[in-house]
């Protein structure tokens, strides 16, 4: 019986330390991102571009949460916020295309094609942010994402 115990107050404490780990790390991360966050009215000018993160599309349709981002990163552009968008995203098989459906969503909404930059290897919020500022040479840029995704693509960035 006092095997059981031990072993279940050792299974707890290792609970609690994980726990706590993870708040640890999630404030951490979100501290450091928060004085980077605008709201999407107050983005202003100046933007080298609008970056699109990419999240799922099915066929030649975003999902509901690319979708909006889309929408976003639209209206930002129509805004002034920056003449030119880069769509980040998916496209490492043959048959799945975020990319090319960003792109052909944002045209069908007036943005120019040629104000379009598809990164194809945007396989997380890491390497999107990498090649944004690396391969696409972008050094102001305007992420669009969903809030909860927010705080860890602005700390990728940074």
């Amino acid at each position: 019986m006092k095997i059981i115990k031990k072993l279940i107050v050792g299974i707890l404490c290792l609970a609690i330390l994980c726990g706590a780990a993870v708040l640890g790390i999630n404030f951490f991360v979100t501290a450091k991102a928060a004085p980077y966050i605008l709201p999407a009215d107050a983005a202003g000018e100046g933007y080298d571009c609008i970056l699109v993160l990419g999240c799922g599309v099915h066929g030649d349709t975003p999902s509901h949460m690319l979708e909006d981002r889309l929408q976003q990163g639209i209206e930002l552009y129509h805004s002034g916020a920056s003449d030119k968008m880069l769509m980040s995203g998916d496209h490492g098989r043959e048959h799945y295309d975020e990319v090319n459906v960003m792109k052909d969503f944002a045209i069908d909404r007036d943005v120019k094609s040629s104000d379009i930059f598809m990164d194809h290897a945007g396989f997380s919020t890491y390497e999107s942010m990498y090649r944004a500022r690396d391969i696409f040479k972008a050094e102001k840029i305007l992420i669009v994402t969903q809030g909860y995704h927010l705080y860890r693509a602005i700390y990728d960035a940074r």
